[in-house]
């Protein structure tokens, strides 16, 4: 049984609607708070958590209620999300946040997601539970891991699993994601997911558990689980992972963009990103935002602002962008203030189903406009076999093939290149004549040579990278 609820409403819940929603196990529940009053959390006498529910979501993007729930579950845009988590710990804890949902719907006249799951009934005799005080989001807490159990047939980098993974990071444990077997990842909690000390544990009838990115068998040892190593030391791989991913003739095109900008009070972020979602769908990003589901119109200016106000306190920014419905696009974008200035790092992917045409043609084209205005320092272009729908399944997935490198101008006039010390690839001037970027195709996605040559250049570059990447601090 899953532990979300969802409660979509085309009103928002307003706080008499909230109240009447926590008032759900009845009068002798304790009601508190978390996440700096973004959570409200619904908890027994001894402080157990029993019900989080995070401050309602107006989502304005189309289709993300479809990419995250499926289709059919509610079709109308914009709508509010207000979503109630339950804790694995207690056996009613389900149907209390069931109740929850199911309240603020039938007064709001909306949909409960999953529709069996809503009702409107008291659920009494919670209020004298005790056992573990975990934070609101963690089902099990040890000494090495917070262990979070989800099952959504779709994950997403919701805000509660991003603050979960932080207070993870800060108190030294890996994050663990335990699910059924047919849940995927959307791209971002991978991405999110790859970057942490963490693990996505899936179970299984067959092992027991498997780690869903690597295929390695798991164990819960020592408070964690980890890999069963076989009698020659070396991890067993899950039958179960080496079945093939449903992803006949589909593709993923992969680019990542790193951009640098001077620190000053006209920088707009975002066109970039902008620039290459419009090059290679016609239309540019439909919304973004700081976690999933996306909730707001892209905005350059916005993205900007938070960025700034973020900087400011010497933190990075972190978004997610998505596009419209017309073509599956998504992307992660990081930025940083630097000593060499503003960074936009953004990684965009998109997907394309059996007999799509994917535009590599647009590449050097899309290559020379972000170098002739945008600060462009890399992209790396990439295309494998993986869904269209950008999940990711717990099934082996090929690696991804190197399509073209670029290198903007400021970065081959800093490393003092002539485009042809880096490869026996020979490159393509683009951009300003007077300075131009090096830009390299490397294959057409299936050529394995293609690995090497990138694998090559990145070795050339990394040590004079590193020793050119220096200067003083800039405003932002």
């Amino acid at each position: 049984m899953t532990q979300d609820v969802i409660a979509l409403t085309p009103r928002m819940p307003d706080t008499e609607t909230l109240l009447a929603g926590l008032h759900a196990g009845g009068p002798d529940l304790r009601v508190g708070e978390a996440g700096n009053g973004a959570v409200a959390r619904l908890c027994s006498d001894s402080g157990q958590t029993l019900v989080s529910l995070e401050a309602p979501r107006f989502l304005q993007v189309p289709g993300e209620v479809a990419r995250l729930l499926g289709e059919g579950v509610w079709d109308e845009s914009p709508v509010w999300w207000t979503e109630a988590r339950a804790s694995s710990a207690a056996a009613e804890a389900a149907r209390l946040a069931g109740s929850v949902a199911g309240r603020l719907a039938a007064v709001l006249g909306g949909a409960v997601w999953p529709p069996w799951a809503g009702h409107t009934d008291v659920v009494p005799g919670l209020a004298g539970l005790s056992g573990d005080t975990a934070p609101p989001g963690v089902d099990v807490l040890t000494a090495r891991a917070a262990v979070v159990i989800q099952g959504r047939p779709v994950v997403a980098a919701t805000t509660w699993l991003a603050d979960v993974a932080r207070s993870a990071v800060r108190t030294g444990r890996e994050l663990q994601l335990v699910t059924p077997p047919g849940t995927r990842l959307t791209f971002p909690v991978h991405a999110l997911l790859d970057g942490l000390p963490s693990r996505w544990v899936v179970r299984d009838r067959e092992c027991g558990y498997y780690d869903g990115l690597s295929g390695a068998v798991l164990d819960w040892h020592d408070g964690c689980f980890a890999p069963a190593i076989a009698d020659d030391g070396s991890p067993r791989i899950a039958d179960a992972f080496k079945r093939p991913a449903e992803a006949e003739g589909e593709r993923q095109l992969i680019v990542s963009l790193r951009t640098i900008h001077p620190a000053d009070d006209r920088l707009t972020l975002g066109g970039a990103l902008e620039l290459a979602w419009r090059t290679l769908t016609g239309a540019p990003p439909a919304g973004w935002s700081t976690a999933e589901p996306v909730n707001v119109p892209w905005s350059p200016r916005q993205l900007t602002e938070l960025a700034r106000g973020r900087a400011q306190r010497s933190l990075p920014t972190w978004v997610v962008a998505v596009g419209g419905s017309d073509r599956p696009s998504i992307a992660t974008v990081r930025v940083s203030h630097t000593a060499v200035g503003v960074e936009e790092r953004a990684t965009i992917v998109l997907g394309y189903g059996p007999g799509d045409d994917v535009p590599l043609g647009l590449l050097t084209e899309l290559a020379a406009s972000l170098c002739a205005g945008h600060g462009l320092a890399t992209m790396v272009t990439q295309l494998r076999s993986a869904r269209a729908d950008l999940t990711t399944p717990p099934r082996h997935q090929p690696s991804a093939a190197p399509v073209s490198f670029t290198l903007g101008p400021d970065a081959v006039t800093g490393l003092g290149l002539d485009g042809r010390s880096l490869t026996e690839t020979v490159p393509v001037r683009i951009g300003p004549a007077a300075g131009p970027g090096l830009h390299y195709a490397l294959g057409d996605g299936d050529a394995p040579s293609g690995r090497e040559r990138l694998r090559d250049i990145r070795v050339r570059l990394g040590r004079i990278a590193r020793s050119a990447e220096t200067g003083p601090a800039q405003r932002f």
